[in-house]
């Protein structure tokens, strides 16, 4: 008898700190301000953070009107989501903060990042990139090599904020570093003799030797570095992030991306 009383009690014991246990946590659901897709249908606009800085991809000019294949980009994704788009100026050193309390998505050639990667999350990619040189063309032949850069008496100017200041900043340890704050006028800095080199993604120096035929690249058929392109998220908007992946599928194989592509580039550029 005292046996089974005994067992009895341990039974309970256990039946009684199994109800105590706290039940299972249910994951965060996204707010209004992490933009998933209920909170974007009912507001009927999505909001898309660009720098405007970085073309092809992104573009403001003084008026505040925006251009650039990933701006067209947004506008085929708001038109295929049923909503009225927003673009809201960011800048690349406040790029994920504004992600989280001002928009639901930000375009405009972004690089995938692993330090980026942990406060956001990224679409699938569909741009390969890599860090290169763009130099004036009567210098070419100088600096042929990343060493050829890294040298003292060699000045590179880099816009502040992005990949291209980490870049140049980590890897560059002889030449002078120089900051110059407007991304979309620093290119004449290398033509009036201000700087000598930039160090940049391949894509954007193609753009901008075609649109300057004083300015080279270097290394652009083998980048310094392996980088690609993609869109960035709240990580508290699941549901967006696959119904972007799942629409940028689409346009990468309906006519969509591969025409705005060889707009802007010439060629069409994949991941």
């Amino acid at each position: 008898m005292r046996r089974t009383v005994l067992a009895l009690g341990v039974l309970v014991a256990v039946v009684f700190a199994a109800g105590c246990d706290s039940p299972p946590q249910t994951p965060p659901q996204p707010t209004a301000a992490s933009g998933g897709l209920s909170q974007i249908r009912e507001r009927g606009t999505i909001r898309v953070c660009s720098t405007g800085d970085y073309r092809p991809f992104t573009y403001r000019d003084a008026q505040g009107n925006w251009s650039g294949l990933d701006i067209d980009m947004a506008g085929d994704m708001a038109k295929r989501l049923g909503v009225g788009l927003e673009l809201v100026p960011t800048t690349w050193a406040t790029l994920v903060d504004d992600l989280s309390a001002k928009c639901d998505v930000a375009m405009g050639g972004i690089s995938i990042t692993l330090k980026r990667a942990e406060r956001a999350s990224y679409s699938a990619p569909y741009v390969r990139d890599g860090k290169a040189a763009i130099v004036r063309c009567a210098d070419a032949a100088r600096f042929r090599t990343l060493a050829d850069i890294d040298r003292p008496g060699v000045r590179v100017v880099v816009n502040p904020g992005g990949t291209n200041e980490e870049f140049a900043k980590g890897q560059l340890h002889q030449a002078q570093v120089i900051d110059y704050p407007d991304n979309n006028t620093i290119f004449g800095q290398i033509i009036d003799g201000k700087a000598d080199v930039m160090v940049t993604d391949t894509s954007e120096i193609r753009w901008q030797t075609k649109q300057n035929p004083q300015l080279c690249g270097v290394s652009t058929d083998q980048p310094f570095t392996f980088s690609q392109k993609a869109y960035l998220m709240s990580l508290t908007a699941p549901d967006l992030q696959q119904w972007v992946d799942q629409w940028l599928n689409i346009a990468q194989h309906d006519g969509t991306y591969p025409a705005l592509s060889e707009k802007y580039f010439g060629v069409v550029l994949g991941p």
